[in-house]
Formats: C-alpha cells, structure tokens, sequence
C-alpha cells in the first residue's frame, strides 16, 4: 500500500482545514493510501516534517496551508535524492501559489485533484540555500508584504496590498542594485523593487507576470524604476489588467539564473515572508518536483 503524510497548519484560514481532517483521512485511506498528518507547531516545522518524509520514503505528501507552509514543505523536498509526490490543500489567506496552480480553494475538491492523480513535474527557485516556488523579490516595496495584517488580507486580498503600497510609498527611498541575468547586466541602478516570478500569481495580483510558465526553466523577471506616487498608482491600474510591462518604468526579461547585488543593505522576499538579506544567485531548477495537479492546468 503507497503511504501519504499530511503537513498541515492547525491555525492557518479559521482552523478550516483542522475541521476537515478526519474526512480527508478517510478519502485518502479509501484512494489507497496509508495515511498519516503532522500537526505544525511553530517556524520551520513543516520543513523538518516533511524532511522525516522524505527520509521514511512516503509516496505522497500532502501540504495544507497557507503559502508559507507550501513553502516550507518545498524547501524540505527539494535536491533531496528521493522527492515524493506534493499534493496541495489551500488553506491559508492568500493562497497565490495554488490559485497559480487552478486548485480549488474547496477543501473536498482539493482532496479531488490529489485522488484522481493527475501530475506534473513542475519548476521551483532557489536563491542563498532556501527554495521558492511563487515568487522572490527585493525592494522596499516587497517589504509591504510584512505589513499588511492578516485580517486585511483575509478581508479585501489583493487590495490590501495596494492600499499598503500607497500608505508607505512617500516614504520610501529607492535602492541601488546591480542585476545580471544569464550573464548579462540588465539595470545598474536605483530601484524601487524586483520581482523574480515563478508563476504569474503574485500578492493575490493574477496577471504580475502573465507569461510565467512553470515548467520552462525560466523566472520572469520584473524591475520597477523609481517612480512617484501617481506613476504607482498608474502602474499598479495597469498590472490589474495586465498591461504593466510594456511601461517604460518597467524592466522585463526571462532568464534562467538571476543575480542580485546591491550597495546598501536590501532585504529578500520570499514567497512573501523575509529571506534574509542581499546578495544573492537565484537559480531555476526545471521541472524539479512532481505535483498533484487539476486537469484544466
């Protein structure tokens, strides 16, 4: 019989999916599965719960959560010699990654895309030892991530964000940075951020980098120029529909290894949570871990 273990977040969307579990227990054991779950308990649990995984050599394991549980589950994967299978239960406020994904934010139609087992090997990121799957990036404006409270988020997504950016942006001072992807310098700079997209959903924004494939090899790479307050504005209408990267105010390129150095001191987003600081290589690992994935995507 294949073996699957839950990683979940017992606090992450109102308890929604510790209210589930005994009946996504069930489904699991009833698709084959002896299963088991992992309860987190605090910072980089989920890492370690899903390293033991990887070591007991389950075939399936199952993130629920938010994306700072996905992403610790990933970087407990990820180069190791043996990967399971990552199936994926949104359950946190956001969920940017598994919306990139097409996976239902419905618990029970979640469990649906992991029973019914279609896969595909997908790209994740990694930059100074740490992995990423969504979205890495740096810049005062990044840092608005760790503004915004939870309960603004849960309330009016991806507005929330904007809202932020409008609050900070007079206060902020671009930063100078030097950027090289595949060899070639790109910007040597002030800036007001970079984004090193893996998918093309980003901060509850669905069209940030429309072009993102996730099994390419390739990030896409946006850079924002210094800017003013109604240029933000403008760009931030734009990005809504789209339309954001033809601007002049906009750096975009597709590369496979991106490198970051900078003058004074900038902080790594990733995934939406602090990564620590600049310099930093960020590399693509194509196709680098099986997922559980919708038909539609």
């Amino acid at each position: 019989m294949k073996r699957a273990r839950i990683i979940y977040n017992p606090t992450s969307g109102r308890e929604s999916f510790k209210k589930e579990l005994p009946n996504v227990l069930e489904r699991l054991e009833v698709a084959g599965y002896e299963t088991s779950a992992h309860a987190t308990n605090g910072v980089d649990d989920a890492m370690e719960a899903a390293k033991i995984a990887v070591e007991r050599k389950f075939d399936l394991v199952v993130a629920a959560g938010g994306d700072g549980t996905i992403n610790e589950v990933i970087n407990g994967i990820a180069e190791q010699e043996y990967r399971p299978k990552l199936g994926i239960i949104p359950a946190g406020t956001t969920n940017d990654f598994a919306r990139a994904l097409r996976i239902p934010k419905d618990i029970k139609k979640a469990v649906d895309v992991i029973i019914n087992g279609s896969s595909k090997f997908l790209d994740i990121g990694k930059v100074n030892d740490q992995y990423f799957m969504n979205i890495a990036g740096g810049g005062k404006l990044t840092e608005l991530t760790y503004e915004v409270p939870s309960k603004l988020k849960t309330m009016i997504g991806q507005l929330a964000y904007y809202v932020k950016g409008i609050e900070m942006l007079p206060s902020l001072k671009p930063t100078h940075a030097k950027i090289i992807c595949d060899g070639e310098v790109i910007i040597d700079e002030d800036i007001m951020l970079f984004l090193i997209a893996n998918t093309n959903s980003v901060g509850g924004f669905e069209k940030l980098a429309p072009d993102a494939k996730m099994d390419d090899g390739k990030f896409d790479l946006i850079i924002l120029r210094k800017t003013n307050l109604a240029d933000f504005i403008r760009l931030v209408t734009l990005a809504l529909r789209g339309t954001h990267l033809e601007d002049d105010l906009i750096i975009y390129r597709q590369a496979k290894l991106i490198e970051v150095t900078t003058e004074e001191k900038m902080q790594l987003n990733i995934d939406g949570e602090y990564g620590g600081l600049l310099p930093g290589e960020l590399i693509n690992l194509r196709q680098h871990i099986e997922f559980f994935l919708p038909e539609e995507f």
